[in-house]
């Protein structure tokens, strides 16, 4: 029964900030007997003025957040999802890249957030992602990791049941939600978009969440989950304070439940 390790981070406009927390949790969660860290989007840097931001984001082999927790995960012996980095692409667009380290510090897998948040808030916030992000197009899934086939998205992908499908066909056993999801949608949606998205793919899902206010001025709603196939919440972290929360994974309740409910099997194609 592997032990995940969940870092709920207040990332800040500071890389080498960011970077310091990461080593330590990669380094804690190791100590503690977990198998795999999951940690938030944006967890190296989170900035919403894009100018400031720009003299901080490099590309993938420059990235400090990556360089450091490549390197820990190598010292420590242990799987790390991290949740996303900006990353430049060198056109003159950043991508918003989740990637999955290995215990040997090797990158197995790399996803760009699929959807953009493009949105003006009743709050008065207005979020203009794919004026500076680049949208990925690739569905992806790595192997033989601590929680089986972990599926990736990150953060805005939850409110896309499409994407959730193909990971359920897939077989995932495990999908990564990563976010920094704002005050307001939050406390409308967090919990009941996580737990759906669980019980549709028939998977766990470990969704690591910023926290708090933030140097560049943002509030983020926190409650880092961990929610088995069942829809079950292991794990709620809460509102207020970042920190590193644990879980155990049966991961026999996979097969339980999609005996339970074979709705995987049981999907068809509807015609338009």
């Amino acid at each position: 029964m592997p032990r995940i390790a969940v870092l709920q981070m207040t990332s800040g406009i500071e890389p080498e900030i960011n970077a310091v927390a990461l080593e330590e949790a990669v380094a804690q969660a190791a100590g503690e007997g977990a198998a795999m860290l999951f940690t938030p989007e944006m967890s190296g840097l989170l900035d919403r003025d894009r100018k400031r931001a720009a003299q901080s984001i490099a590309e993938e082999d420059e990235t400090l957040a990556l360089v450091r927790v490549r390197d820990a995960a190598a010292r420590a012996g242990i799987w790390v999802s991290l949740g996303s980095l900006a990353v430049d692409i060198g056109d003159g667009r950043w991508a918003n890249r989740a990637f999955v380290i290995d215990p040997e510090g090797r990158i197995a897998a790399r996803y760009d957030k699929i959807h953009m948040f493009d949105v003006d808030l009743a709050s008065g916030e207005s979020w203009r992602e794919s004026n500076a992000y680049r949208a990925g197009d690739h569905v992806t899934s790595v192997e033989n990791t601590p929680v089986g086939r972990l599926g990736l998205t990150v953060c805005y992908d939850i409110r896309f049941p499409a994407l959730f499908d193909a990971l359920g066909q897939a077989q995932c056993d495990c999908i990564a939600i990563p976010a920094a999801f704002t005050v307001p949608t939050g406390t409308a949606h967090w919990h009941v978009l996580q737990r759906a998205r669980a019980i549709e793919a028939s998977a766990f899902v470990v969704a690591a969440s910023q926290v708090g206010e933030h140097a560049d001025g943002r509030r983020t709603y926190g409650h880092s989950l961990v929610v088995d196939p069942w829809g079950e919440v292991l794990l709620d972290m809460g509102g207020e304070q970042p920190g590193l929360g644990f879980a155990d994974f049966d991961l026999a309740r996979i097969a339980e439940v999609r005996a339970q409910v074979p709705s995987l099997a049981n999907r068809r194609e509807i015609a338009n």
